[in-house]
């Protein structure tokens, strides 16, 4: 029985590098059915992309993601800092998925800003840490963390994240997530928003707080390098979803849901060598929409 879901916030994803957990996210994909779907940026990293590097399993997440379309899940692509260069088509739609540079959702009432986040590079002094954690040296941190990880699977023990652990024990780090989840809550409060949802940082978080004489909840939902997590709205609340592989498990094989002849195929797609360039440009040549506005009563 796959979950239903009104909507999931994705954001941080990172596919084509080293720390994606893709084999996850497809897992969680998989287990869930959603009316929509947001992928809050940096879905696909542009910036260390590899001909010589896309997994099988980094395809299929992307091929779940169209599926999901095709079944009647509205995808909003929303650009972050390392697909950038996905910005000079934002606005375009084609069919249930959407590109977009950022989305207004009214839900309920209440209004939502939702973007990636990377603009607030530019209103805070940018920590010297944090960009070289951004860069070469953290590359080098995923892989010692996912060999770690592998050690820790072998012997029965949690996977742990060292970036995280890095992150929450350095001063500036620290500052930096703090000046801004707090730089987003203001300029939400003063552009009358009651919810404003992110990415950027790799840090889950919902917490409200009174800013500027009003009630404003900042969301961020996380990321598929360090915290394998997502934004779940259902029954009219939010939650962080946090992955977990025991729920994954067969207990016993025979329970085990045979692969339908949909998910076969999804499966051999990958074996064609078709380039993440050609599924983009496939994707943007198809149509052009320009509204940025959602409006919807789900949940």
């Amino acid at each position: 029985m796959k979950r239903e879901l009104d909507i999931v916030i994705l954001s941080d994803i990172h596919l084509g590098t080293y720390g994606c957990h893709a084999k996850e996210l497809l897992n969680y994909l998989k287990s869930i059915k959603v009316d929509t779907l947001i992928l809050n940026g940096d879905f696909i990293d542009m910036w260390q992309f590899r001909k010589r590097y896309f997994p099988r399993e980094h395809m299929q997440v992307i091929q779940r993601v169209l599926k999901m379309a095709a079944k009647g899940t509205n995808v909003y692509y929303i650009t972050g800092n390392h697909d950038d260069a996905l910005r000079r088509y934002a606005d375009f739609s084609s069919g249930n998925i959407h590109l977009r540079d950022k989305l207004i959702l009214k839900l309920k009432g209440k209004s939502y800003w939702i973007f990636h986040g990377d603009v607030f590079d530019i209103f805070i002094k940018y920590s010297p840490f944090i960009s070289k954690l951004g860069g070469k040296s953290y590359d080098w941190l995923i892989l010692l963390n996912r060999l770690i990880n592998n050690l820790r699977s072998a012997f029965g023990m949690r996977r742990m994240s060292i970036a995280k652990k890095v992150k929450n024990s350095v001063k500036e780090a620290i500052k930096f997530i703090s000046d801004f989840e707090n730089t987003a809550i203001q300029l939400a409060a003063e552009q009358k928003y009651d919810y404003v949802v992110c990415g950027h940082i790799h840090r889950p978080q919902i917490r409200t707080v009174e800013s500027k004489g009003r009630q404003v909840t900042y969301l961020n939902s996380g990321d598929w390098i360090e915290n394998l997590t997502a934004l779940e709205y259902n029954w009219g609340h939010w939650s962080i979803y946090e992955y977990n592989e025991a729920d994954y498990a067969y207990v016993n094989p025979k329970l085990r849901v045979k692969e339908t002849q949909g998910d076969a195929m999804e499966d051999d797609l990958s074996e064609v060598g078709i380039s993440v360039e050609d599924i983009l440009g496939k994707i943007v040549q198809s149509g052009i929409g320009n509204n940025n506005e959602v409006k919807t009563t789900t949940g």
